[in-house]
Formats: structure tokens, sequence, C-alpha cells
């Protein structure tokens, strides 16, 4: 597998690493206050600003798009982001964790069967497997089968409509990287995301202050590790791989999510957990094809 394949990998393992460790900022944010919509605003607009910041920095025709183009960032920002994490909490509010998480990482499922009809990627054994081994391995990290969960049709829909929104980044995302860089996909992803969350987040009535030195840096760290920082990860890896490639490796995020939760807060991770972490790390590596027709494939789609 050439280089540039085993690096683009990497950084979609990294970016879904650092969506994994969300929930340290998340919990901190709640304590002083926030409620979920309101986080996931906080998040969208940090990211912005540190978004631009860095454009402006590096190279400032970043800013630059078409008109007619902006229907690429509607995609990411609006549908994607924005509807994904309202579904997301909503499922949550509404069920429990564990099938909130379950329904969200039914994502690289609505991945592998878009990509084929929007890049004609090819529906492989090898990715049917890989996506199989995957879902089985989230469902034992979430620890869906140790207690009695119940589940609406009405959550059900919800969190389907989380795994859906979860997809079209990876999908709207790669139709934005045959024509744009990295960093301005990721700052106008976040633009339209803000636009849209604004007027639903009620963030102007939270009674917090949000000058506080602990609750600033939060707020940077949110919109810094789990979302600058692991947005242009996953994005710039995308551009390289198929999108329901990229869609089975970003499902290592619920697994460091568990480790953390072990390491910071004394999670305990069962037997069964284990399992579903190693069953989710082995699919990643499994679809890591070596074939060299299978590199050509892959670099068919650029």
């Amino acid at each position: 597998m050439p280089n540039y394949t085993r690096i683009a990998f990497l950084y979609v393992a990294l970016g879904a690493s650092l969506w994994g460790i969300i929930g340290f900022f998340v919990k901190e944010l709640a304590e002083y206050g926030y409620t979920p919509l309101q986080i996931v605003y906080l998040r969208a607009a940090s990211a912005l600003l540190l978004f631009l910041f860095w454009i402006l920095i590096q190279h400032p025709a970043l800013l630059k798009i078409k008109l007619t183009d902006t229907w690429y960032f509607l995609g990411t920002g609006v549908l994607s982001v924005s509807f994904f994490n309202w579904c997301y909490f909503t499922t949550i509010q509404t069920s429990s964790l564990a099938i909130a998480a379950i329904l969200l990482y039914t994502a690289p499922a609505f991945v592998l069967l878009i990509s084929v009809f929007v890049f004609k990627e090819r529906l492989t054994r090898q990715k049917v497997f890989a996506l199989s081994v995957t879902f089985l391995g989230c469902i034992l990290v979430s620890g869906l089968f140790s207690s009695q969960l119940g589940l609406s049709m009405k959550s059900l829909w919800i969190g389907l409509g989380a795994g859906f929104g979860y997809s079209l980044y990876s999908i709207f995302g790669k139709l934005a990287g045959k024509k744009y860089e990295t960093l301005t996909i990721s700052f106008y992803t976040f633009l339209f995301a803000v636009i849209a969350l604004f007027p639903i987040s009620d963030i102007s009535s939270a009674e917090v202050n949000m000058f506080d030195t602990s609750v600033m840096l939060n707020i940077i760290g949110l919109g810094l590790f789990p979302t600058v920082l692991a947005y242009w990860f996953y994005t710039q890896g995308l551009k390289q791989l198929e999108a329901s490639k990229a869609a089975i490796v970003s499902t290592v995020e619920p697994v460091v999510a568990t480790i953390m939760g072990l390491v910071l807060y004394n999670e305990s991770i069962s037997f069964i957990q284990t399992v579903g972490i190693l069953l989710v790390l082995g699919a990643v590596l499994f679809i890591q094809e070596r074939k060299p027709k299978t590199v050509e494939t892959i670099t068919s789609t650029h």
C-alpha cells in the first residue's frame, strides 16, 4: 500500500480518535449549566473562530468560494453537523446513551450505500464484512446487552436520522474536497452550522459566566481538539480514501471514548466491551486493502 494511503488511514483514525475525547469537554461544560444544544453551538462557534484565525495566518485566499458551491457546506454544516447533533442529543434524552450510540453508528452503512450511487464505489464483500464487524463491535462497546433498554418508534427514527446526518459529512465532504482545501471546507462547515444553530440553541439565556477562566479553557479545548483538529484530520484523510472506508475507520471513536471513560472517570469495561473494542480495531485494520488493483480503485476516486 502506498505511503499516502497509509497516511490517509492514519489521518481518519486520528480525527475519529479526537472526536472520541469530546465527552470530557461536554461533561465539564454541562457541570457549569450549559444544555447539550448550547454545547453544540459553543463547539461550532469556537471552531469557526479557530479555523478563521488559522486561515488568516496561513492563506487568506482559502476563504474564497464560488456562490454556486455553497450547497456543499449546507450539506456538511446544516444537514450533517447541525442535524445529526440535534438527532443524537434528542435520542439520548428519549432513550439511552447506548441506543443513541448504536443508532449513530449506522452511519457507515448509509455511507456505504450512498457511495455506491454517488461515487460509483464498489460494494465489495470486504466492505460488507468490515461494516458488519464494526457494527457488532459498536453494539458490544455500547453495553447494549448489559441492561433492559426500551426504544419507541419515534426514538428509533430520530436515532436513525442521527446516523444518516452523520454519514452526510463523508459524502458532502468528499464532494467538496474535489474543489476546495481542507481548511476551506472546515471553515464553511462551521459557519453554516453556527448560522443554523444560533436561533435554536438559546445560547443568550445561558446563566454562565463564559469569561470564567475554566469555562473559557473548556470552550477553547472543545473547539480545538475534538473539532478543529478532528475535522481537519478526517477531511484531509477523506480526500485520499473512499468515503465508505473512511466511515468504517471512524468507528474507532466509541472505542477511544470508552477507554477515556476507563482512564479518566474510572468507568469499568466488561469482557464483552473489550471484545467489541477488539472487533472494531480489527475491522479497521482489515479494511486497509493491500492489493495493487484496489489501490488503483481508490486513487481513481480523487
